[in-house]
């Protein structure tokens, strides 16, 4: 097992299960301390030092990072991860639903990324990776809001890849396509016909299955990896051909 992360300093959002749980896992793995930040502690318990943390408030966000600080002065790494689905057209949206998904999925990005950025600031090797989404670049049925918030989060990535590149603090983002984890398994519950749905996700992406969340979580630390440090303002698909292939039916 590799150690390129031993004693670096890790946090990670939406740490509880799925594919933030999977990189807080492979994190502590390869030798990091990792902070996982959620609303419950999930599965994190092995993995990950829990900090309760509501990515949507500025207040929770503040009290997460006074708590971090009393353990730690670095942060070396974090992972923007928390997010939030939403299923429907725009005919279908409401106002709340607009901003309670943007609040968490791009504004929950730049809370927690300006708290830790004088802890990242100290590092020698720090880098800021966002789950961003294949929905970013193509165009999806019935995904509307999450379509908005996850294209904002790639230009997001950008601009802060540019604005903090010649401090020495990367920034990159991973687009998975629909991946097999439990926030997909209750956006496909609330689907009229959950098994029919499924199907048609898992025939939708060219390798004829659902991605895994270790598939993105491997690609969320080649991203952080130290060892990549002329990686920045990169986005990095994970999603099984599905933005880049056209195959014949």
């Amino acid at each position: 097992m590799s150690e390129d992360f031993k004693g670096l300093n890790a946090v990670v959002t939406g740490a509880g299960s799925g594919i933030g749980l999977a990189v807080a896992t492979m994190l502590k793995a390869q030798g990091a301390h990792v902070f996982g930040l959620d609303l419950n502690e999930g599965a994190m318990a092995s993995v990950a030092t829990f900090v309760k943390c509501d990515v949507g408030n500025d207040d929770a966000v503040a009290t997460a990072f006074k708590e971090i600080a009393q353990k730690v002065q670095v942060i070396d790494i974090v992972i923007n991860n928390a997010g939030i689905g939403a299923i429907g057209s725009v005919a279908d949206s409401t106002s709340e639903e607009w901003l309670r998904v943007l609040n968490i999925n791009v504004v929950g990005i730049s809370r927690i990324s300006s708290a830790a950025l004088p802890f990242l600031r100290k590092s020698k090797s720090a880098a800021i990776v966002n789950t961003c989404s294949v929905a970013a670049t193509a165009g999806l049925p019935l995904r509307a809001i999450y379509s908005a918030s996850k294209g904002a989060v790639q230009s997001l990535t950008l601009a802060m890849a540019a604005d903090f590149v010649k401090e020495g603090i990367r920034v990159n983002c991973v687009n998975p396509g629909t991946a097999d984890t439990p926030w997909v398994g209750r956006l496909l519950s609330q689907a009229s016909d959950p098994v029919a749905q499924r199907t048609a996700l898992e025939a939708r992406q060219p390798m004829g299955r659902l991605v895994s969340a270790d598939e993105v979580a491997r690609a969320i630390l080649y991203l952080a990896n130290p060892l990549q440090a002329s990686t920045t303002g990169t986005s990095l698909a994970v999603d099984g051909g599905m933005q880049g292939l056209r195959l014949p039916k």
